[in-house]
Parts: structure tokens; C-alpha cells; sequence
């Protein structure tokens, strides 16, 4: 389970730092879709960590599930 969550770290760093790219990129440069960029990347920014500790939380639920069902029998 540790490796799990340490895969679900990077990959959410990865995001959040292409995230931020994305922003800053969408700052400098004003074209049409800029303000549109900037905010799906303002809202994705919010919602990936959640998603992300929603996953984390759902894997724990579960496994707790499957490791009492072992020790029951």
C-alpha cells in the first residue's frame, strides 16, 4: 500500500506542476483561450488533490475490508 500512495504522490505532483505550467504559460500569453486555460487550470487545481485523497481513502476502506475477512478465518 505504501508504494500505491507513493505512486499517487508523483503522479499528483506531476499534475499539479503541468498545472501550474499550463497557468503561467496562459498568463503570459493573452490569445483567445487563455482565460479559458487559466481557469479549467485554477479549477483542476483544486480538484485533483481531492480526487487523489478520495482514491486514497476509498483503498484504504477496502483493503481494511479485505485484511479483516483473512483474519476471520
Amino acid at each position: 500500500m505504501h508504494k500505491s500512495k507513493r505512486i499517487l504522490a508523483i503522479i499528483g505532483i506531476v499534475l499539479l506542476v503541468g498545472l501550474y505550467v499550463v497557468s503561467l504559460i496562459a498568463a503570459l500569453f493573452a490569445t483567445k483561450t487563455s482565460a479559458s486555460l487559466f481557469k479549467v487550470s485554477i479549477f483542476c487545481t483544486i480538484i485533483i488533490p481531492l480526487l487523489l485523497y478520495a482514491y486514497t481513502m476509498l483503498c484504504r476502506v477496502f483493503r481494511r475490508k479485505d485484511t479483516d475477512d483473512d483474519n476471520s478465518n
